[in-house]
């Protein structure tokens, strides 16, 4: 099985002043709508993969969607509560993204959450359309920390009603220049900025190693530095939103009169991913299938083929008093699934392959682990 042993506790309970759309994740009810992998590509600590770099894909969490049929498909699949559009930059494939924006509408009535990520400063005049088709927040990454060319969109999509915010990476080397953009931000009509511990995948280690940032443990994803700098400027804000002193450097500032929230690499990963996973779990498990504290599927399975499938299952049946509603035939795999417990129970009672099979709840019912319950397979 998968577990978590190292991190025992992933409950980071939602701030009062977090954004819904921060809430949401943290509970893990947020579909995942990667609306397109195009992007402009000006960062060199961009997580993707290459199967979604550059690629006009759209994914609906794991899942690859040709239509939004099958997005809203997936979104039901998983009882979102709202979704949060991302890429790629999205508005590279603005016209879809508002198709998607409007159609969850749509489907979902006006109390399901959207929020948007995007790094473009596009032209102010669009804000309204993004308004209209029903796009509750708006996160933007400001690229090369440069906050002033995004003054005017940000204006205008706060203007329009959407919720508006910053949302960038803690880049450890980057200190000076953070702690001058929290002072810079002031100005702005926004209502929130969100520190994301810098990550280091196999999307940008190479860049990673270039800029001489190490992983700050062997569990997480985490950039060493780049937590403890996200903590500081945090505790600057609080100090000053509470009218203390500021634990860097003592002195008392006016409140900066916008939320900053600090999500860790562990938590982003293991605790809103997993919180999905349960999620999605809870919502489409199976009769024979037992779902784990880490949001993964097992059962057990014995290998099959199409001759011989309708004798193993009758078989299974009448030896074992289980209805045949707990026997699943899956052609793919070529196998009969089972409850677990039944299959430990046949596993030395016969020669064929019997097996412990671990599958996440995705769509694509992903297999991550396979144990054989009754010997070696021959080399």
């Amino acid at each position: 099985m998968m577990t978590l042993p190292q991190i025992p506790n992933l409950a980071e309970a939602p701030d009062l002043s977090d954004t819904e759309g921060c809430i949401q994740c943290q509970m893990g009810s947020k579909l995942v709508l990667f609306i397109t992998g195009n992007c402009h590509w000006q960062c060199d600590y961009c997580p993707l993969s290459e199967t979604r770099r550059d690629i006009d894909w759209m994914f609906a969490n794991e899942r690859r969607c040709e239509t939004f049929e099958e997005v809203i498909e997936e979104a039901r699949a998983m009882r979102a509560t709202g979704a949060g559009i991302t890429g790629g930059d999205p508005l590279m494939a603005r016209e879809r993204t508002l198709e998607g924006i409007s159609r969850l509408k749509s489907e979902f009535g006006p109390g399901f959450h959207l929020h948007m990520y995007t790094s473009i400063p596009f032209n102010p005049e669009l804000a309204r359309g993004f308004a209209d088709a029903g796009l509750d927040e708006i996160r933007f990454h400001l690229l090369g920390l440069d906050a002033e060319r995004y003054r005017a969109t940000i204006s205008a999509c706060s203007d329009s009603g959407i919720l508006t915010g910053v949302e960038i990476p803690c880049e450890p080397d980057k200190r000076e220049e953070l702690l001058s953009l929290l002072e810079e931000l002031r100005s702005f009509d926004i209502s929130f900025l969100n520190l994301n511990e810098l990550e280091i995948t196999v999307g940008n280690h190479e860049n990673m190693e270039l800029r001489g940032f190490n992983l700050s443990t062997e569990i997480t994803a985490g950039a060493s530095g780049s937590n403890e700098l996200a903590l500081d400027m945090k505790s600057r804000v609080n100090a000053a939103e509470q009218g203390l002193p500021d634990p860097l450097d003592g002195g008392v500032r006016e409140s900066y009169g916008f939320h900053l929230k600090f999500c860790t690499a562990v938590f982003k990963d293991a605790g809103q991913l997993r919180r999905r996973f349960l999620r999605r779990g809870e919502s489409t498990i199976s009769p024979h299938e037992v779902l784990t504290e880490d949001g993964t599927l097992i059962f057990g399975a014995i290998d099959a083929d199409e001759s011989s499938k309708d004798d193993w299952i009758s078989e299974i049946a009448q030896e074992t008093g289980l209805p045949r509603r707990f026997l699943l035939w899956d052609d793919e795999n070529e196998r009969i699934e089972m409850p677990l417990v039944i299959a430990e129970d046949i596993a030395d009672e016969i020669e064929d392959p019997v097996f412990m099979i671990e599958v996440l709840p995705t769509h694509e019912r992903t297999e991550v682990t396979a144990v054989r319950l009754n010997g070696f397979e021959e080399e």
